[in-house]
């Protein structure tokens, strides 16, 4: 998906940058760079991330950056920060976004006699795109106005500029950006773990397509948020760190109440409850302490010398690197009854492996409970599977063994407890090898959340799109 930190302080920013933005390592798949600002120039530094971790990328640079103002961000695929030289003034711009008529906007482009300087093998670079059309107006905020207006999918983005950092939320709050204050100035963030070490109390939470100019003396709104709002429900599945809050709703705490939520809905015997780690632990302590069992950890993570599992690029390479990390315990597999709680099953290779481990490790049953619903929908507003086809969801593709095609009574599949919903879940099973298999219920997984539903992106799992 991709995160993003900038900072304004009244003192050098280059390590409160530098660790901000490594606090953001999970969200990103590919790249990493930064950005600093001083009174003679824009600084950056841009590094691959797929064999690598951040801060090993980044240390050797930190000499080169003095400044008080900065940017930096974990990135999915294009290059960032992008530098641009406009009637606006040098600046500096990150994102996280998904411009799904990138096409378009393009050839608009184009037909204006502009050009692009950031191919790459995927193609046009959305950052700069997003660049372009901010240089269409007058100033970064009416800028960054249209920028939003134009382009249907996401984005979010931070914006270095002389007068401060532009921070700027997507039109429909997708994706979070926060506030954070401390002693010498203010930062931005995708996530709020990234404060507490760095001396910053969370301030605001932007709403909706706002907009606000972070100096290090304040923050000031440049934009006033929307009445309307589709925040990522996968934020708190998923994606976001434990620590981490998004509207002022932790990401663990809600993890426990959906493992609640899954053992209020269940009655299988079982010997202890464990999460496949890391994100699926939350779910599965959880799910112990609402049926007050034992808890457990009979896979163990490994990973001084490996790097995120889907950090690679090449699929094959990633599910290796998954199913490396994780090492199973015998003595505590061998004749036990297990329940799994993990945050999803997106395609289920991996887990399909894990399974077949747990099963050659001598357990008696294996059983899955999912933090949420199956995963029909591709995502169209975020990075999340976003080089998968369709057919790669576990959901689509049950359905077209039960259907003979994939997209044959989707919304009678996403119901919870029909006829069809548990079909595709039977199949699913089978296909996985568990001796049990039932998903969360979106009202639960609502519940656990705290947000009114028409607040929430729920789109993955039921197709909905409210706005």
């Amino acid at each position: 998906m991709g995160g993003i930190f900038g900072c304004a302080l009244k003192e050098d920013c280059v390590n409160h940058l530098f660790y901000g933005t490594d606090y953001l390592s999970h969200l990103g798949t590919r790249r990493g760079g930064l950005a600093v600002l001083n009174e003679k120039k824009i600084t950056r530094k841009i590094h691959s991330l797929e064999s690598s971790y951040f801060r090993t990328k980044f240390e050797s640079d930190l000499p080169d950056f003095h400044g008080n103002t900065g940017i930096g961000v974990i990135s999915d695929h294009e290059d960032q920060p992008i530098l641009i030289s406009s009637h606006l003034g040098t600046f500096g711009i990150v994102t996280v976004s998904k411009v799904n008529n990138i096409d378009e906007l393009a050839k608009r482009a184009f037909g204006k006699n502009k050009y692009f300087s950031e191919i790459s093998a995927v193609g046009i670079n959305p950052t700069e795109l997003v660049a372009m059309m901010i240089c269409e107006k007058g100033t970064f905020e009416e800028g960054i106005i249209h920028a939003q207006e134009m382009i249907k999918g996401s984005c979010s983005m931070l914006v270095l500029t002389n007068q401060g950092v532009y921070a700027a939320r997507d039109k429909l709050g997708r994706t979070p950006i926060i506030i954070g204050k401390g002693d010498s100035g203010f930062a931005a963030a995708s996530e709020t773990c990234a404060f507490p070490n760095l001396g910053y109390e969370t301030d605001t939470y932007l709403g909706p397509g706002e907009i606000v100019l972070m100096t290090p003396e304040g923050c000031e709104q440049r934009k006033k948020p929307g009445d309307k709002m589709q925040v990522c429900s996968f934020l708190w599945v998923y994606y976001g760190y434990p620590a981490s809050s998004y509207e002022g709703i932790n990401v663990e705490t809600v993890r426990y109440k959906c493992g609640n939520a899954l053992a209020r809905n269940d009655d299988v015997e079982i010997d202890f409850a464990a999460g496949i780690p890391d994100s699926g632990i939350g779910h599965a302590i959880g799910y112990a302490n609402e049926k007050g069992i034992r808890y457990k950890r009979p896979f163990v993570k490994y990973t001084p010398t490996w790097p995120r599992s889907f950090m690679p690029q090449n699929q094959d390479v990633r599910d290796l690197v998954a199913r490396m990390k994780l090492i199973p315990v015998r003595e505590l597999i061998e004749g036990n009854r297990i329940m799994f709680c993990e945050d999803s099953i997106v395609r289920g290779t991996q887990l399909q492996d894990n399974v077949e481990i747990l099963f050659e490790y001598g357990a008696a049953e294996v059983h899955m409970r999912p933090a949420c619903p199956t995963l029909i929908y591709p995502c169209e507003f975020l990075n999340f599977s976003q080089s998968r086809s369709t057919l790669d969801l576990a959901g689509r593709k049950a359905i077209k063994e039960i259907e003979g095609v994939e997209d044959k009574h989707l919304e009678d599949y996403a119901t919870a407890g029909s006829e069809k919903n548990l079909t595709m879940t039977e199949s699913i099973r089978k296909r996985l090898k568990l001796t049990t298999l039932k998903f969360q219920r979106m009202d639960d997984l609502v519940e656990a959340i705290g947000l009114p539903k028409e607040k929430l992106c729920t789109h993955c799992w039921d197709g909905t799109s409210y706005f």
